[in-house]
């Protein structure tokens, strides 16, 4: 079988389903974002993508703050209706149950498994979104979302996103250990 040229509009396959919050005039409002990535390792920093036209942009700016929070599976239909109303419309802010951390401007989500809290580091100008790049100053978890005191993401049940399908996912079965697979085959392939 030979490969078929899908084009550029491609995504990665799965992205994290995250509830993005700020602090929009004078109320929490959330938004369903998949493009988050992290983006270094010290300080540590993750990069959110956010459409330009966004109402959650505008409180990240003032606020200099914002949360990703990682809705567990049985959030899916608050997290999709938080993708389909604008905070421009709708009130999201008592959809859930708020809490705030260290920054005391960036509202987290108490029925979220794992919560980030971010500093604005900077925001990369691009053509249609911008790219805020957010120190993460903390994060919290469920207490019962940990094995050896680490987010266990079997226990979290994470919404997984794909696109162009736009279908929801949770995580699979276990397939191995990262830096240690190719373990065998890189003592195999040494000159």
């Amino acid at each position: 079988m030979g490969k078929i040229n899908l084009g550029a509009d491609a995504y990665i396959y799965p992205m994290p389903v995250t509830l993005v919050g700020a602090m929009v005039e004078g109320r929490a409002n959330f938004m369903a974002v998949g493009w988050v990535m992290r983006v270094n390792l010290k300080p540590p920093l993750l990069a959110v993508a956010l459409n330009k036209a966004h109402y959650t942009p505008k409180g990240i700016r003032a606020q200099r703050s914002f949360s990703v929070n990682f809705p567990g599976a049985d959030l899916m239909e608050k997290a999709d209706y938080c993708g389909l109303v604008s905070g421009h419309k709708v009130d999201k802010s008592g959809l859930f149950r708020v809490f705030f951390g260290e920054l005391e401007t960036a509202p987290m989500i108490e029925e979220c498994p794992l919560g980030l809290e971010c500093r604005l580091y900077d925001v990369v100008e691009l053509p249609v979104n911008n790219l805020f790049i957010g120190e993460i100053v903390a994060a919290y978890a469920d207490e019962d979302c940990l094995t050896d005191g680490r987010p266990d993401i079997l226990k979290i049940n994470p919404l997984l996103l794909t696109m162009p399908d736009n279908n929801y996912w949770t995580v699979g079965t276990h397939a191995g250990r990262a830096w240690s697979a190719g373990k065998k085959l890189k003592e195999t392939q040494k000159s």
